[in-house]
């Protein structure tokens, strides 16, 4: 068989395959439809995904006269990744299976040392938590590590971390001794993909952790930007002459909305904060007020630049939901064109964003080569 033909036939075939991982439950007529190919073609490369244990029929659509449709879906333990997101005071692990579902996460407080000791315990903890989902190591795609700073994905370098202060730390040895391939990703970028899904168009996702983040998509893909330093939202300057930020200029989001604001009120700790801030404690209301103040010049610069959907994340963005409505009340006063704030979301994901997003490359690209 000619290798043309040969390569179209694998195309479809994982064509398929993320269709099917993207809708979640489908029938052999939506695929044709949706894909554009032949009811003959769609027939033989689902019978292939099924024999590969890639695919199963899982139940049956409503009759709209004749047989009815099989549902099709994208088999649970096909294979697993494994995402682990590393801050200053934490450590987060998830193992998600081929479905994109989580099946066991755990959150650990660790302080982030560069140190020989720090990196033992991290292979150590990854190897017990792999050992408590009891998933087959056969089956394990990979594992990515979602890091605060700049990475070169090629290298599996960290290339400098502000957040972590440090730089050019290399996770090749890492890899070889855990024995399963690693990727590195930016931790922004990797809690985006978590939050702006595969049926999202246009968003922006504004990262609120001890540093100020963000990611880009546009038409489904995020825009990396031409020098790769799009979603930088934390040196925008709000208030020109403002309070210095770390990277020298003065008026910063990253001086107004970092985390770090708010654990310093609460010896470290953002449990602590939001729980005085529920107690009603006056200082640290005040601080949470003029924090909100702030975040809200942020929204409505963006909503103003994007005119899209902005999901807030982070380590801060995982405690907003339930002051989303004083916030709401800040940004309408900044905001003179939209009528409510229905566009400004919080993450699904919370605390496990970043290290959910990190597996969803490896789940991606076993489809792509099924």
């Amino acid at each position: 068989m000619p290798v043309n033909i040969l390569e179209t036939k694998r195309m479809n075939k994982a064509r398929i395959a993320r269709f099917i991982s993207v809708q979640g439950s489908t029938s052999k007529a939506e695929i044709a439809n949706k894909l554009n190919l032949s009811m003959p073609t769609t027939l033989q490369n689902v019978k292939e995904l099924v024999e590969a244990g890639i695919v199963a029929e899982e139940g049956e659509y409503e009759s709209t006269g004749g047989r009815k449709a099989k549902a099709l879906s994208i088999v649970r333990d096909a294979g697993y990744a494994v995402g682990v997101d590393i801050t200053n005071n934490h450590i987060t692990m998830v193992i998600v299976n081929t479905r994109k579902e989580i099946i066991q996460s755990d959150r650990i407080r660790r302080t982030f040392q560069n140190s020989i000791q720090y990196y033992e315990c991290l292979e150590q903890g990854i190897r017990e938590f792999i050992m408590r989902a009891g998933t087959e190591k056969s089956k394990i795609l990979g594992i990515g590590f979602s890091l605060p700073g700049i990475v070169d994905k090629a290298q599996k370098i960290l290339i400098r971390s502000h957040t972590l202060n440090v730089e050019n730390v290399s996770f090749r040895d890492l890899e070889s001794s855990l024995g399963l391939p690693c990727e590195l990703e930016n931790d922004a970028n990797s809690a985006a993909c978590a939050e702006l899904d595969d049926k999202i168009t246009n968003a922006v996702y504004l990262s609120l952790s001890n540093t100020i983040g963000g990611a880009i998509c546009l038409r489904g893909q995020l825009y990396k930007g031409e020098n790769f330093r799009s979603g930088e939202f934390g040196h925008m300057v709000i208030e020109r002459d403002g309070r210095t930020c770390y990277c020298g200029k003065r008026g910063c989001i990253d001086a107004y909305c970092s985390a770090k604001i708010l654990q310093d009120y609460a010896g470290g700790s953002l449990e602590d904060f939001f729980e005085k801030v529920r107690r009603q404690d006056a200082e640290v209301q005040e601080v949470w007020n003029d924090y909100l103040d702030s975040l809200a010049i942020a929204v409505t610069n963006l909503r103003m630049a994007f005119d899209c959907s902005i999901v807030l994340g982070g380590y801060v963005g995982g405690y907003l939901e339930e002051f989303m409505p004083e916030l709401a009340k800040r940004v309408l006063q900044d905001n003179k064109f939209d009528l409510d704030t229905s566009y400004l979301k919080t993450g699904k994901y919370k605390f496990e964003a970043s290290a959910y997003g990190a597996t969803l490359g490896f789940v991606d690209s076993f489809f792509d080569h099924v």
